[in-house]
């Protein structure tokens, strides 16, 4: 296996990591590790990707297994997001959705040759949920720290939920820049 491919599980193995740390409240600092997990894992995804490439070492399970990576990281903390209140259903659901389709469009395409690469809106999607989560954990830590008044810590929600819906705005466009770019793979399925 080579370290792009390793980069990549090593991503998937911080998952639980990071789940555990944001919602077990029990571990001291357990926010901040939370967003150092995040953050390191999230180096991976650039890191991996751009090794590949760099090198030569682009391969099938790579082209599987790293988007499948993002989708877990990202899934998993807006999932977490949830159970902690800070975001609705709705956000997640829509995201959800985009990932099962964009998926669908891949795996058919696959089975035809035919590989759908990452564009420019996927990776805006990526960097945008990525800055989302980011943004989020910091402001929990800084409500862990105290001492803020409910408006000030009701911004933070709203913040929150904005960075969010930010990012889900990013992933509808680049779904359906995704359904239209590979239109011609299921507009004449048999």
């Amino acid at each position: 296996m080579n370290l792009p491919n390793k980069l990549t599980l090593l991503r998937i193995i911080l998952v639980p990591f990071f789940v555990l740390f944001l919602l077990v409240d029990a571990i001291p600092l357990s926010p901040v590790f939370a967003l150092v997990v995040f953050i390191a894992a999230s180096i991976t995804d650039f890191f991996d990707g751009h090794y590949a490439r760099k090198h030569n070492m682009v391969t099938d399970f790579g082209k599987f297994a790293d988007p499948l990576a993002d989708k877990i990281l990202i899934i998993s903390a807006f999932c977490c997001f949830i159970q902690m209140g800070l975001i609705g259903a709705v956000p997640v659901i829509i995201v959800l959705f985009r990932e099962f389709a964009v998926t669908s469009v891949r795996l058919v395409a696959a089975s035809k040759g035919k590989v759908v690469a990452a564009n420019m809106w996927g990776k805006a999607k990526t960097v945008s949920q990525i800055a989302a989560v980011i943004v989020a954990l910091v402001l929990q830590i800084v409500l862990k720290l105290g001492g803020f008044s409910a408006e000030v810590s009701g911004s933070f929600g709203i913040i929150t939920n904005v960075v969010v819906w930010v990012s889900v705005i990013f992933t509808i466009i680049s779904g359906i820049v995704y359904l239209k770019d590979n239109a011609d793979l299921y507009k004449n399925a048999k």
